[in-house]
């Protein structure tokens, strides 16, 4: 059997649908399955086995506007698969999935799209599964009958190979970081939207704290959208960073992160992605619910305000800010003193 995947587009909600494609590997082991992605996110999957092949949806390129969606139709059409199960929601996943005429195609029945499916599968109402957003993704395809109950998901893992651990060390070498020094990622940006983001003059200093208390090496991560957030932060600070930001792609995260001892970030991918790859998270939320979109370890710490308004999931703060705002730098430098603490104690 072939089976086709449609991912994602999220970095974040990638990660949170990783225990829905171990689900999928699980159930059929010799299908011969693919994913289908944006590039960041065929990025993050690759060599980590949930599928024998990925498929690139260059949306803003080759695949882009109504005869690129065709052109993608068109390529997978050629692989003659057998089953798509769409994890994104959109509209457009369906309607390439039936451009592609694959018989067999799953997927929630939402964004009007319902009749592009085969099997259009009820959106779970709130209470039916727990909140938390991988295991929406599981529900999908314990309604689709491909799993008969959900797991439980304790921790996701991106897995990091020693050779992409030691071409990242090298990296971070080049760029500054010490050997020996406690590495601390820190990811400012949001790719959602500024409401997600804790002031940039707090991230400056709270760096220049734990760079006086640990000695620490503060490294800023972040897409090239992001370089003007962290240009600002570093002009903040009396030790300049390490600056990794717009230097990186998403495929590099896992390993870069994963020579690192302490992530402390907004609500991102990027975090989920340190969460992933073992890395004790400071996660600060404002805008959106840490219920639903926490990263999933035992190692995490939430640093949240809670105000009236919260959760509003806005891209842009339309009032003050509040939530974020009232977030001091004493509290979320507290939730890193303690990860660092543990850390020293164990070595």
């Amino acid at each position: 059997m072939k089976i086709l995947v449609r991912a994602t587009n999220w970095v974040g909600d990638a990660v949170m649908s990783i225990p829905a494609l171990q689900a999928i590997r699980g159930r059929w082991p010799r299908a011969d399955m693919a994913i289908l992605a944006r590039p960041p996110v065929a990025e993050l999957y690759r060599g980590q086995g949930y599928a024998d092949r990925l498929f690139i949806f260059e949306h803003t390129g080759r695949h882009r506007g109504v005869w690129g969606r065709e052109r993608m139709a068109s390529e997978l059409r050629r692989e003659r698969f057998d089953v798509a199960l769409l994890l994104q929601n959109a509209f457009e996943a369906a309607w390439i999935a039936s451009r592609a005429r694959i018989p067999v195609r799953i997927g929630y029945d939402c964004d009007a799209r319902g009749f592009l499916l085969t099997r259009a599968v009820d959106v779970p109402r709130p209470g039916e599964v727990p909140t938390h957003e991988a295991y929406y993704y599981l529900e999908l395809l314990r309604r689709a009958g491909w799993i008969e109950r959900l797991p439980a998901v304790e921790f996701i893992e991106i897995r990091v190979v020693s050779d992409a651990r030691a071409r990242a060390e090298e990296m971070l070498r080049q760029a500054g970081a010490r050997a020996g020094a406690f590495r601390v990622a820190l990811a400012p940006g949001a790719a959602y939207g500024s409401a997600k983001c804790w002031p940039a003059e707090r991230f400056a200093a709270l760096a220049g704290r734990l760079i006086a208390r640990f000695d620490a090496d503060v490294i800023l991560f972040g897409t090239a959208s992001e370089r003007v957030v962290a240009e600002k932060i570093s002009a903040a600070m009396r030790h300049r960073p390490v600056m990794l930001v717009g230097d990186t792609s998403v495929g590099d995260l896992p390993a870069l992160l994963g020579c690192c001892q302490l992530f402390i970030g907004n609500d991102s991918g990027a975090m989920h992605v340190a969460a992933a790859v073992g890395l004790p998270v400071v996660g600060i939320f404002g805008p959106t619910d840490p219920v639903g979109t926490a990263p999933v370890t035992p190692r995490f710490t939430l640093v949240r305000q809670p105000v009236s308004c919260s959760p509003c999931f806005l891209r842009d703060c339309p009032v003050d800010h509040r939530c974020m705002t009232r977030i001091e730098v004493d509290a979320v430098y507290a939730a890193a003193r303690g990860w660092m603490a543990r850390s020293a104690r164990s070595v």
